[in-house]
């Protein structure tokens, strides 16, 4: 019991003084502070919920085993004590494995069509449809910021902000927490509606989620490092949709980021739209820097749209949907684009916890 101890007792320290932070008025003074403080506290409450539950399972077993040697009642008790006592260290070990810091953070979704042309595109637009719905189903809040849409209505590209309503206190149920997956290439299965002779082709999309800023002065952007270029917006094939030079291109000089916005009416706020975009591909960046030498999975996320990388594969003749990187198969593709994510996602959750679990064996 002291193995755990030691390696608890920081934490419970750590969540009692911000509890006793939280009840300082002066403290919610700085939303964001009380924020970041609000969603500490509510990580570490599973931690600490896990010890004392463990404490009272391993307490309740160890007195069993004490009083069974004289007590024959307490031995045929024993075995459903032990296998509780088992259940809560397994639970205290994964709760100590280290969670993942943005966690309860919205994101933006990036989705662009790869091979396939306009197949691709279609499909592009279907991934859309289904993280919009499944955003629906979470009560989240969906707003496409940018795109540009393909001749027959499917998207080249497209940029979806997903974003919690309200705080979120448990990170586990953050935005990020369930779609930090999907970044990769899905590929789809199906016969286009541009095939004549009904013959069923392969295209692909890929998904790049990148976790979005809170608050601006998190990734400082100096203003002597951006070019910003204003044009006209244009439709599908090049059809002019506005006659002012409302459209923004900000090119970002240190890294080469470059970022357009068109779908808004006023330049204003196609370049405030570009800048938030701006702001999470540099959070994106460094974190993938500093995550590099700690061989972060954030690494994997796919950024080509490459048929050999695919993450998932979405079968329509068969109905079926099927992840690469987890094995979790289903035939019900119908329903997941309908928004039913969850079945999927937690497979990839699972598979995480697997990966951390593991990585994390000298735990007690």
């Amino acid at each position: 019991m002291s193995e755990v101890f030691d390696a608890v007792a920081p934490l419970l320290g750590e969540h009692a003084e911000i509890e006793a932070a939280l009840a300082d008025p002066e403290v919610h003074a700085d939303a964001a502070r009380a924020r970041r403080l609000g969603r500490r506290y509510a990580e570490l409450g599973r931690v600490v919920a896990a010890y004392e539950e463990w404490r009272r399972a391993s307490g309740d077993a160890t007195a069993a085993a004490e009083l069974a040697q004289q007590d024959e009642a307490f031995a045929e008790e024993l075995p459903d004590l032990e296998a509780a006592a088992t259940l809560a260290t397994d639970r205290l070990r994964r709760v100590l494995v280290p969670q993942d810091p943005d966690d309860a953070r919205d994101v933006l979704l990036e989705i662009r069509a790869g091979e396939g042309g306009e197949e691709s595109a279609l499909f592009a637009a279907d991934l859309l449809r289904m993280y919009q719905r499944y955003a629906e189903r979470r009560g989240w809040r969906g707003e496409v910021l940018e795109g540009t849409q393909s001749d027959l209505g499917g998207y080249k590209d497209v940029t979806l902000a997903i974003k919690a309503r309200g705080a979120v206190q448990d990170p586990a149920e953050g935005v990020w927490a369930h779609l930090k997956y999907e970044g990769g290439v899905h590929r789809v299965q199906r016969v286009p509606v541009t095939e004549s002779q009904g013959r069923i082709h392969t295209s692909a999309a890929g998904v790049v989620v990148l976790p979005e800023v809170e608050d601006a002065a998190e990734v400082a952007i100096d203003p002597n490092d951006l070019r910003i270029d204003v044009y006209r917006s244009s439709g599908p094939g090049g059809q002019s949709v506005n006659t002012t030079d409302s459209a923004v291109r900000i090119t970002h000089l240190p890294s080469g980021l470059v970022v357009s916005c068109q779908n808004e009416k006023s330049q204003l706020q196609n370049k405030e739209q570009a800048l938030r975009i701006l702001r999470a591909r540099l959070l994106a960046v460094q974190q993938e820097e500093a995550a590099a030498a700690a061989s972060d999975l954030r690494r994997s996320q796919v950024r080509t749209v490459d048929r050999s990388e695919r993450i998932r594969t979405y079968n329509f003749p068969e109905n079926r949907i099927a992840d690469h990187r987890t094995g979790y198969k289903a035939y019900n593709l119908d329903q997941v684009l309908s928004g039913d994510l969850d079945p999927v996602l937690r497979s990839a959750i699972e598979a995480d916890e697997a990966a951390r679990l593991a990585q994390a064996g000298g735990l007690p």
